[in-house]
């Protein structure tokens, strides 16, 4: 069977999928959609219960990463397909209702357990090799390390328009000629504007010697160097 597969007007994840994303520690928001007192009785691991009565009002506890794998489930999978357009609805897109629900997960010897359970959603992903959490590279623009430099590679046009403070900008096209300019005694963080060419600086940092890193997500700086930072 497939890791998912289209079920009508919903789409369906396997047990097989859900095991593995368990076995290899992948992060993914599972949500048990039964009756908070029966979900606490015997659930999934890692699953956190928000019952189907309630999941309008838990809409601001879903993650801000509109990528974030989610699985529902229930008993079977009727019951978890009603939340699923719901939440498809308002922009997940890698949302899922497990096949089956917790019967099928029981029959196939998944393990279910009576306690742990939580009603608040945590989802961390894993970040890409050579990638900065946005929360790291905030602290980094704020409190400017002295072991740390910030490389903007965006083109000259761009970075006119705004800085961070303490940034040096080399365009992505001419760091390969320009490499003496970076400084070898400091990490290197690099960004663009969405983070494919701030990729591409970490890799040729890499290869050339350096610590480096990247950020990969949308930033948007203004004159005065103010920025925002949105993971897409």
């Amino acid at each position: 069977m497939p890791a998912w597969k289209s079920g009508g007007n919903i789409v369906l994840s396997s047990v097989g999928y859900l095991k593995e994303t368990m076995d290899k520690d992948i992060p993914t928001v599972l949500i048990d959609v039964r009756p908070a007192d029966e979900a606490k009785r015997a659930h999934i691991p890692k699953a956190v219960s928000i019952p189907a009565k309630d999941i309008l009002q838990a809409k601001n506890a879903f993650p801000n990463d509109k990528s974030a794998p989610i699985v529902l489930y229930a008993n079977d999978t009727k019951t978890a397909a009603e939340v699923f357009k719901t939440v498809r609805g308002w922009g997940y897109p890698n949302t899922t209702v497990l096949e089956g629900g917790v019967d099928a997960w029981k029959k196939v010897g998944g393990l279910v357990v009576n306690a742990g359970m939580t009603s608040k959603i945590v989802y961390v992903p894993k970040l890409r090799p050579g990638e900065i959490s946005i929360e790291e590279f905030k602290r980094v623009a704020e409190t400017l390390p002295p072991d740390t430099l910030v490389l903007d590679v965006r083109d000259e046009d761009e970075a006119m328009q705004g800085m961070l403070k303490g940034a040096l900008n080399i365009p992505a096209g001419d760091l390969r000629e320009k490499l003496k300019e970076v400084p070898k005694d400091k990490e290197i963080i690099a960004h663009c504007v969405t983070g494919v060419r701030g990729e591409m600086a970490y890799h040729l940092l890499k290869e050339a010697g350096y610590k480096a890193r990247f950020l990969n997500a949308t930033i948007k700086i203004d004159k005065d160097g103010k920025y925002s930072i949105t993971k897409e």
